[in-house]
């Protein structure tokens, strides 16, 4: 399958705004594919089956591992989170650009898959004000943001494994940088020449032979 669109990965420790930062990215590039991953984990309020995951059971998961039908997929605090080749292949068929929200776990499993993949990292500006956000969520208790604070230490490690870096330290301003890669990726001679091939033969421009 041909794939025209181009992937990819945002990683961050929990509470470090990335699911904010991507909500904002697509409100302004509204053409931005998003996987919705698989997980075992409970619903929480406010969420939807197959707009914020698709929710299923550790026995289906394990099923569909078996099928090979994740491009990736992990275990993160007691519970399984996988991506759906089927749909990433399908995005990126279309010709449309795809995020995949995923840890580094993941990422590593969709390297191997996709070499042409880009990749962004984003901190949060101290480990202070990371506890702070996961604290203001509301959402766990004392025990779970400790083990989450735990398990930050240990992501951020990855971060020289990523393409880009963004610290989220003024949503604006790390909005604004997000915002930058993507620009500067869709303008990258390959993708451009594919996109605007009538424009350059109407110029008579033609690629020179190696």
């Amino acid at each position: 399958m041909v794939m025209l669109g181009q992937l990819f990965i945002i990683s961050a420790p929990s509470g470090a705004g990335k699911t904010s930062l991507i909500k904002a990215l697509r409100a302004q590039m509204p053409d931005l594919g998003l996987s919705v991953s698989h997980t075992t984990r409970p619903m929480r309020p406010g969420e939807v089956d197959g707009q914020h995951y698709h929710f299923v059971s550790a026995s289906q998961f394990e099923a569909l591992i078996l099928e090979g039908a994740f491009v990736e997929h992990a275990r993160v605090f007691d519970h399984y989170y996988g991506t759906s080749r089927a749909a990433v292949e399908q995005v990126l068929a279309q010709g449309r650009d795809l995020i995949l929200e995923i840890d580094w776990q993941g990422a590593a499993q969709v390297r191997a898959l996709f070499p042409a993949v880009r990749s962004i990292f984003i901190l949060p500006p101290s480990l202070e004000a990371l506890a702070e956000r996961l604290a203001a969520r509301a959402q766990d208790d004392a025990e779970v943001i400790a083990r989450r604070l735990a398990e930050a230490n240990r992501e951020m490690q990855e971060y020289p494994q990523y393409d880009y870096l963004i610290i989220n330290d003024d949503f604006s301003h790390a909005l604004s940088q997000l915002r930058s890669i993507f620009e500067s990726e869709r303008l990258r001679t390959p993708r451009q020449a594919e996109i605007e091939h009538l424009r350059l033969e109407n110029l008579a421009i033609a690629p020179k032979k190696p």
